[in-house]
């Protein structure tokens, strides 16, 4: 398969959304961690319908979703590229992995600590 550039701003621009929402039912479709994540958005979005969450409690929760996936979908990719150029078991590669891994923990604790700071004033 050759590189075609395309000149068309427009049209560019439309393949370049058409790959990445490609890349993103990917992701949801074929990584577990992935759509555990997708599935605790998806509950947390509707908590905040249920819960009448504020506008700003709004942009948090749905900044600390879109973080989490994202971070989660980089090291997806990480690993992915990891175990393609070093198929089997080597030290440094792992070093890599978790060095990616743990900057989704530290995301992942980034929401659950906005997810606190939003919610339990609500059950108190």
């Amino acid at each position: 398969m050759e590189f075609q550039k395309d000149n068309s701003f427009f049209s560019g621009r439309l393949k370049s959304v058409s790959y990445a929402a490609k890349g993103a039912v990917k992701l949801i479709t074929t990584e577990h961690s992935i759509m555990v994540q997708f599935f605790i958005g998806l509950m947390m979005t509707l908590a905040g319908f249920f819960m009448h969450i504020t506008t700003t409690e709004w942009l948090f929760q749905t900044l600390s979703i879109g973080l989490v996936m994202s971070i989660e979908g980089i090291n997806t990719a990480v690993e992915k590229i990891a175990d393609f150029i070093h198929p089997d078991f080597h030290h440094r590669i792992g070093f890599i992995k978790d060095i990616a891994a743990g900057a989704v923990f530290f995301a992942a604790l980034t929401a659950i600590a906005i997810g606190l700071i939003i919610y339990v004033p609500k059950f108190l």
